[in-house]
């Protein structure tokens, strides 16, 4: 019995430290070459490598050298660096050893109800911010807390903000984060400094695309690039997660203006084409039978919508009244499907409704 119960003790003293080396060992590894997403690899360090935004840069420069910042507001479309910006900002305040205590980040994927506010917001902004930087650089007295998406806040959750706010003044500093800010409540936008994050230009973003395909040794084409930005609309982010997912898809050949679009899940032109002729046929059943292929080849009806729109305003084919009434119905499904509606009942109402414009005389 002893030697039984000595046995498995015995056995299990020395294999696992080998393991244990062995498994330390491919951590290491792992560690060195672990893959990181290009969107966090690429991501601004400091604020003067934020991109296209130079009002907010400006000022954040001059809160930097000064050590004080202001409560913040950014708002914008997403993929144009708000995110990045704040949290490069608290890294050259803060230093990488204190980022941890004295930055707080709640993002929409946490829970943000009232009563997160209430207990850990507010116990975080009443903390004392104490400790100074082992590179000599100043610190500030504050603390900064980040509300990332803050438009998806409860009503009752950005109120109980007012009062934290206002009361930790001395300690914390706040920073809401939004692609609406007619969704933040008029109280909070009133205690903070707003900055408007505009898009990217196309250039700005044509330059980065190409930064980062340099530094990857990506072979792109300048057809791909431009497909690229035409298809983020102002989007960084989407940009590079698309020029990622493309490299991975070619395994280190070129990436071309086809792949692209088959990455980023664009509908084809010529199915688009197809679905407008099948309008102008006047017959029924090509119009279902166009509309059942797309749907069947798994595509979206909402990124068919957004095509289709670009196609009826700048085309010369529909007369004014046909493209107002196109667009208006364009607009009425894709309220519907935004509510959950049928997409191929959508598609079909649309398309009637296409050919009766196009059919009916002028």
């Amino acid at each position: 019995m002893q030697a039984f119960l000595k046995g498995p003790s015995s056995i299990s003293t020395k294999p696992p430290a080998a393991k244990e080396r062995g498994a330390a060992g491919s951590s290491g590894e792992g560690k060195r070459l672990k893959p990181i997403p290009w969107v966090e690899k690429y991501r601004p360090k400091y604020v003067d490598e934020v991109a296209f935004q130079d009002e907010v840069v400006a000022v954040l420069k001059k809160s930097l050298e000064g050590a004080d910042l202001p409560n913040l507001l950014f708002y914008g479309p997403p993929g144009t660096g708000k995110t990045s910006t704040i949290l490069a900002a608290a890294r050259e305040l803060y230093g990488p050893e204190l980022f941890r205590q004295r930055v707080l980040e709640l993002n929409a994927s946490d829970e943000r109800g009232i009563q997160v506010i209430r207990e850990k917001v507010k116990a975080f902004a009443q903390l004392t911010a104490s400790g100074s930087r082992s590179d000599g650089k100043v610190c500030p007295p504050f603390k900064i807390v980040i509300l990332d998406e803050a438009d998806s806040m409860t009503s009752a959750a950005q109120a109980a903000l007012r009062r934290t706010m206002e009361k930790e003044s001395k300690t914390t500093r706040f920073c809401l984060i939004c692609n609406y800010i007619s969704r933040i409540i008029e109280p909070l936008t009133s205690r903070c400094s707003k900055f408007r994050f505009k898009p990217l230009s196309d250039k700005i973003q044509q330059q980065r695309l190409l930064d980062v395909s340099e530094k990857e040794q990506v072979k792109i084409s300048g057809e791909a690039v431009s497909y690229l930005v035409k298809m983020s609309e102002g989007d960084l982010r989407k940009a590079i997660t698309f020029l990622q997912s493309a490299t991975r898809l070619t395994g280190g050949k070129e990436v071309t203006e086809k792949i692209v679009t088959e990455i980023a899940g664009v509908v084809p032109k010529e199915i688009i084409d197809g679905l407008l002729s099948a309008c102008q046929s006047s017959s029924f059943e090509k119009l279902e039978m166009a509309a059942k292929n797309l749907i069947n080849e798994g595509y979206a009806v909402a990124q068919l919508l957004n095509q289709l729109h670009d196609i009826v305003v700048e085309s010369e084919d529909f007369t004014d009244k046909q493209k107002s009434a196109i667009v208006e119905k364009l607009a009425e499904v894709d309220k519907c499907l935004a509510d959950g509606a049928d997409e191929y009942l959508q598609l079909m109402s649309l398309c009637a409704l296409v050919m009766q414009q196009l059919t009916q005389n002028v």
